[in-house]
Parts: structure tokens; C-alpha cells; sequence
């Protein structure tokens, strides 16, 4: 099997659970004061929440944002230096193979690609507005960009079904390719050894 790198399974491992952390205090954040209905709209079970409380889920979001984003930067000189980007983002051939491509793989790997590329934009409108609301004084440039204080929440709001969407179908096609082989090869911790 062909196991990613280290430094590519170590970021997916950090974005995963940090993501999954971020979520969790995001929405006992949001409990205290919901985005949608007010004080008496829509509220998430506990076993969905994260911080046991509103100070509590503040400062697991805030904690953890540092981590996503750090990992995030750290991912991305990756990706530039490494230059993954020529082999794992969108290209003009996977616009081709998804419009004219007979071969099921090809338009998966096509649609692979596709995904990574779309998870840029929604990860940095993810911090941005993060950003915005954490520090809405220093970035109120940034704020404005977004509206009112409501459409910023709402905005930052819609990543968490959006990320949920995007590890879903990215998880899928990376199932689906090589039959689980790219799959295992970014959650194995060692080579397997040959009997």
C-alpha cells in the first residue's frame, strides 16, 4: 500500500480533530444564543456540544481555532514547497474528464481534486468570519466585508453543515478510489510489514 506522508496524515489528523472540537464549542456557543429564532430557536443535544457551558465552549473555540489555523498555514507552505498542488487540485484535464471522461476512476479522482480545490474558499470564509467575530474591533475591515453582526454569525454558521458535506463526500470518494486504499494509506501509522 502507498501510505501518504507524515506531514500530509499529521494535518489531516489535526484538521480532523480540531475541526471536529471547533464544531462541538461552536455549537455550545451557539446554544447560548442561537443564530436562528433567537434565545428560544433551534438548540443542539448536548452530546453534540462541547465546553459544558457558554465560557467553557468559548474557550475550547478559541483554543482550538489557534490549532486549526496554525495547521492550516502550516499545511498550506506545504503544499506550495512539496508542490502537491500540481497533483492534488483542480486542473483544466479534470474539468475535461468530468465533462467528456468515460472512465469512472478518472472522473473520481477528477471530482477528488475538485473538492480540495472547493474546500480552500470554504475554509478561509470559515476563518474570516471567525476572525471577524473574535476580534470584531481589530478587524472590523474585515467585519464589514460580511455585513451585519447576524449575516457574520449566519455565515459562520453554514461551515459547519458545509465541512460536514465536504467530509462526507470526500471521505466517500476516497473510499472509492483504489477501493479503500487511499483511505487506509492516510490512517495507517506504519508501514505494514511483508510476511
Amino acid at each position: 500500500m502507498n501510505i501518504r506522508p507524515l506531514p500530509v496524515r499529521i494535518f489531516h489528523w489535526l484538521n480532523l480533530l480540531s475541526l471536529w472540537g471547533l464544531m462541538g464549542s461552536g455549537l455550545q456557543i451557539y446554544n447560548a444564543n442561537p443564530v436562528f429564532g433567537g434565545r428560544e430557536g433551534l438548540h443542539f443535544p448536548g452530546f453534540f456540544l462541547l465546553g459544558g457551558w457558554l465560557a467553557g465552549g468559548r474557550n475550547w473555540h478559541f483554543t482550538l481555532m489557534w490549532i486549526f489555523g496554525l495547521n492550516l498555514l502550516a499545511y498550506g507552505i506545504y503544499v506550495l514547497f512539496s508542490q502537491r498542488w500540481r497533483h492534488y487540485y483542480l486542473q483544466k484535464k479534470d474539468l475535461a474528464a468530468l465533462q467528456r471522461s468515460q472512465n469512472p476512476q478518472r472522473r473520481r479522482f477528477a471530482w477528488h481534486r475538485l473538492l480540495y480545490t472547493i474546500a480552500i474558499p470554504i475554509l478561509l470564509l470559515s476563518i474570516a468570519t471567525g476572525l471577524s467575530m473574535y476580534q470584531p474591533a481589530q478587524f472590523a475591515w474585515l467585519a464589514s466585508w460580511f455585513g451585519d453582526w447576524q449575516s457574520l454569525r449566519t455565515l459562520h454558521f453554514l461551515a459547519v453543515p458545509t465541512l460536514i458535506a465536504f467530509a462526507v463526500l470526500h471521505g466517500n470518494l476516497a473510499s472509492a478510489i483504489g477501493n479503500g486504499t487511499l483511505w487506509r494509506s492516510m490512517f495507517v501509522v506504519k508501514s505494514p510489514t511483508k510476511s
